[in-house]
């Protein structure tokens, strides 16, 4: 009886303990990540959000954003917003739950919900249409918002995007955990952020291989800020429903009729490329896809320029990206980073390529 009541009295300190650490690190990884735009009350969450007023010489229509998992709209803004200041509107954000926008009871869900979130800020905004690029993730949500929202989309470009049912339908386990009613809670709240902390590192030299990390970027894209429970769960509840919702939407793709473009690497180690990718290319009447050899999972930061021709391209240019992904294979063919270890979907280790 006295080890039995010893064990539980661990038990119950090592919980506390996990969980203070916790706490004092959500507080730590937010007074280092304040808040560096707006906030405005959307849909039944409070959304944060950074707007660039459209310039007085615009030579592009607004661009709307979204992040993938694990993100938020520094993960976008930090690369973009610098080659597109002075040319066009812009509207980056924290999808619900992520960053510092608040997830909302119940009204942010589903990616039709954070579609409509989307669209009903643009309007609070004055955004009356946009060219949307989705990045991973995100790429799953802008088909959501391409097709609740047609009237809102001038066109769409898909960076590294998630799109369609993956063979098998895994995600990594600590997903569907998270996920779980209460035995979730229990992890968000105790384990996730000291093991987070610990391989954040790892986790994103395998998005971005056999790219480099770029200096800093984990501390200045405030990557961190999804090791708070409320936003480690956020994103659980999202990748968990992912392949449910690209199975039911994906049949619908051929509805999109839009200017479209995807940007894919043959060597993303997080999303199947030739599933995702090549399906977008497939399905959505007149897409182009952008094959880039030796390129990961991060076209917005290894290839920025790649993603501004995508935009101008979509906006009616007569760009041929075609010939400026050659230029970009050029400038990153030495690029041999190790993997680390991947967070998100698990994908073979094998040469992809378009079939």
């Amino acid at each position: 009886m006295n080890l039995i009541c010893a064990v539980l009295l661990f038990i119950v300190a090592l919980f506390f303990a996990l969980a203070g650490i916790t706490r004092a690190g959500a507080w730590l990884i937010e007074r280092r990540n304040p808040p560096v735009g707006e906030f405005a009350d959307t849909n039944g969450a409070r959304i944060h959000y950074v707007h660039v007023p459209a310039p007085a010489h615009a030579n592009l229509p607004p661009v709307v954003f979204i992040h993938g998992a694990s993100a938020n709209l520094k993960d976008q803004l930090l690369p973009l917003k610098p080659l597109l200041e002075g040319r066009a509107e812009m509207l980056f954000f924290d999808r619900p739950g992520f960053g510092w926008s608040e997830r909302g009871k119940g009204s942010n869900e589903t990616l039709t919900a954070q579609a409509d979130t989307i669209a009903a800020l643009m309007d609070r905004l004055g955004i009356e249409k946009a060219i949307i690029v989705g990045h991973s993730f995100g790429g799953a949500v802008t088909t959501a918002f391409a097709r609740g929202h047609p009237d809102k989309t001038l066109g769409l470009v898909f960076l590294a995007p998630v799109s369609h049912p993956w063979p098998g339908g895994a995600t990594a386990w600590y997903y569907k955990l998270t996920a779980t009613p209460i035995v979730g809670w229990l992890f968000s709240e105790t384990v996730a952020y000291a093991a987070g902390m610990l391989q954040i590192g790892g986790a994103t030299s395998c998005v971005f291989s056999p790219n480099s990390v770029p200096d800093g970027y984990v501390d200045d894209a405030s990557i961190s800020l999804v090791l708070r429970p409320d936003a480690f769960r956020a994103n659980a509840r999202d990748v968990a429903q992912l392949y449910d919702y690209v199975r039911e939407a994906s049949p619908g793709y051929r509805e999109i009729k839009t200017p479209t473009v995807v940007i894919s690497g043959d060597r993303d180690k997080v999303v199947y490329a030739t599933v995702h990718s090549v399906g977008l290319e497939r399905d959505i009447p007149g897409a182009e896809l952008v094959w880039v050899g030796n390129l990961g999972h991060k076209p917005d930061w290894i290839a920025p320029d790649l993603v501004v021709g995508a935009i101008e391209k979509v906006s009616g240019a007569p760009v041929d990206l075609q010939a400026m992904a050659r230029i970009v294979e050029g400038r990153i063919a030495g690029d041999a980073q190790g993997a680390g270890r991947c967070p998100d979907l698990k994908v073979p280790d094998v040469e992809l390529a378009p079939g």
